[in-house]
């Protein structure tokens, strides 16, 4: 049985709640969990505004973790943003690409996921990082396209897999539900006995849960939570959440 700590953290390009920019800080969030995995969207790379640095290289430098998967939802010229996951992990992407938006409405955010397959014990596990839009009929396009016959569809079964990523989308909608015909909702299932699955966005003060991390049936759950502390309310807009996984081979 192999153990396997996921995070799934929206870092609003590196900018706290108190308008500072800082990757660092991203980085000590992250070093607060202990991941192994993580699975990061709102990320710039090369952009002008935040200083031509490329976040996901940074923050994986601070990490020591080596292995950097980085795709780009929108890219103009050499400024990038998109989502990544970064891993010390040996790893290789699967898949990458953009997922359904309206190509006559520009001003709506591009949106993608990237898929990749990390070595855990000598044995491979699927990774999914993606990050859905804001409206309704956009995300419900993006689960289609994610769980159809181009990406989730052709998944070996045999293989473990964890999707995970910012979904704006509440646990009863009807996106976590396609979702949910697939896959298991890891913060539902290891949140403490009594307690409902605390919510992850905005950071400092969180009334909605959109957040999320799904499992195949090969993998347990030990804990899954929002991780709370002082830095974390202040580093980005949205809580990191943090899934404790066992593998059983």
């Amino acid at each position: 049985m192999s153990r396997l700590r996921v995070v799934t953290y929206n870092v609003h390009r590196c900018v706290g709640v108190d308008g500072k920019l800082s990757p660092g800080r991203i980085a000590e969030v992250i070093a607060e969990t202990g991941a192994d995995v993580v699975a990061l969207q709102e990320l710039d790379v090369r952009r002008a505004r935040s200083g031509g640095v490329d976040q996901a290289e940074a923050i994986a430098r601070e990490l020591g973790m080596g292995n950097i998967h980085f795709h780009p939802a929108l890219k103009v010229m050499e400024e990038e943003y998109g989502d990544a996951i970064i891993t010390a992990l040996p790893s290789t992407v699967i898949k990458a690409g953009a997922l359904p938006g309206v190509e006559r409405r520009p001003q709506i955010e591009p949106r993608g996921a990237i898929w990749t397959r990390i070595e855990l014990d000598g044995a491979p596990v699927d990774v999914v990082n993606t990050h859905f839009g804001l409206r309704r009929w956009e995300r419900r396009a993006q689960a289609r396209c994610l769980l159809g016959s181009e990406w989730l569809g052709r998944a070996d079964p045999t293989v473990p897999m964890v999707l995970a990523g910012d979904f704006n989308s509440f646990p009863r909608g009807t996106v976590c539900g396609m979702i949910r015909q697939h896959l298991r909702d890891a913060h539902q299932l290891g949140s403490p006995k009594r307690r409902r699955p605390r919510r992850t966005f905005p950071s400092n003060f969180p009334v909605f849960r959109i957040d999320h991390i799904f499992i195949s049936r090969q993998i347990s759950v030990v804990s899954a939570d929002t991780h709370r502390s002082l830095l974390s309310r202040a580093a980005s807009d949205h809580l990191p959440l943090v899934a404790d996984l066992t593998i059983d081979r």
